[in-house]
């Protein structure tokens, strides 16, 4: 068999430059399997209560003693909100799974692949096939891989909350009764149709947030009712998980418009079990993080924890 490299890289010269490609090689990897989450600091944010008081993280933490849910409202890329998530899910599983069932729900995951998240947890199909197979976020290894891993670790269930994204594009696009013709499996994945249609106060918000879009030109109607969609589907099975668990905490992370001000997914949630228990922690990045804007923060959530927005951003 003939050599795989030219002549000229079989001299002196190539041994050289082999091993330091090798060595090189080494390094790249070292360096992409140390790439993950940044460190939890308590240095880069600050947490308050709804009228802004002083918080630490353990109050969340101590409250969800009283809970049934605690949702975790995110700035998709913020980097320090994540590891904050990080570690209020690991001190809730460190003080109440012994005695609870503990559940991690996340808007990240499609429902229609809960399939796939299951075996991966059960240890069936290795992760790479899971990832494969389950859609996850550009920003999944950094920001929420550390959290499947410890439900993993811990034997904790996981739930794929999120409607999957082409049905809630076909409300976008078409409307709510779009969705009356999907087949009876695919309905499942949803909350039940019909599900709720948001609340006065949420629609007022998603409006004025929504209506200088180029967006919002194409149907105000229909791009609220898919966002609806997508809160109530959470909701539901959030709901489901309390329902199949009678002494459940679920700890639930989503985009913080979806539950800011109590609004959106938690009203929902109160839809499908009305006594629900549930506590909105509302994450911001901001400049000035250390300093509570009443005119800005004020009831945004039960707990407001403003991280430092000079930190780099997470990339997804």
């Amino acid at each position: 068999m003939g050599l795989p490299f030219p002549k000229w890289e079989r001299r002196g010269y190539n041994r050289f430059n082999m091993k330091s490609f090798v060595l090189f090689l080494a390094i790249m990897l070292v360096s992409l399997n140390t790439i993950g989450q940044i460190p939890y600091s308590e240095e880069q944010f600050a947490a308050f209560s709804a009228k802004g008081d002083p918080a630490r993280l353990d109050d969340i933490v101590k409250a969800a003693a009283d809970l049934d849910v605690v949702f975790l409202g995110e700035l998709h890329d913020d980097a320090v909100g994540h590891a904050i998530q990080a570690e209020a899910f690991r001190r809730i599983v460190e003080r109440y799974a012994g005695e609870r069932t503990v559940i991690l729900s996340l808007e990240m995951f499609e429902r229609d692949v809960q399939t796939v998240l299951d075996e991966y947890l059960a240890s069936l199909i290795s992760e790479q096939h899971f990832l494969l197979s389950s859609r996850p976020w550009g920003n999944y290894k950094t920001d929420y891989r550390p959290l499947v891993e410890l439900a993993k670790e811990k034997k904790l269930a996981v739930v794929a909350a999120n409607a999957p994204r082409r049905y809630v594009n076909m409300v976008s696009r078409g409307g709510r009764s779009a969705l009356d013709k999907l087949s009876k499996p695919a309905k499942r994945w949803l909350a039940p149709l019909p599900y709720n249609e948001a609340s006065p106060a949420y629609s007022k918000k998603f409006k004025a947030l929504m209506g200088p879009s180029a967006e919002a030109q194409m149907g105000l109607d229909n791009i609220l009712s898919s966002q609806s969609l997508w809160d109530a589907t959470m909701a539901y099975w959030i709901a489901n998980a309390l329902r199949k668990n009678k002494d459940a905490l679920v700890v639930h992370l989503n985009g913080g418009f979806h539950t800011e001000s109590r609004l959106g997914t938690v009203e929902h949630l109160f839809k499908y079990k009305k006594n629900a228990r549930a506590a909105v922690v509302t994450m911001r990045y901001e400049t000035a993080f250390r300093t509570f804007d009443p005119a800005k923060h004020t009831g945004i959530g039960d707990f407001v924890i403003l991280t430092d927005a000079a930190q780099p951003r997470s990339k997804r």
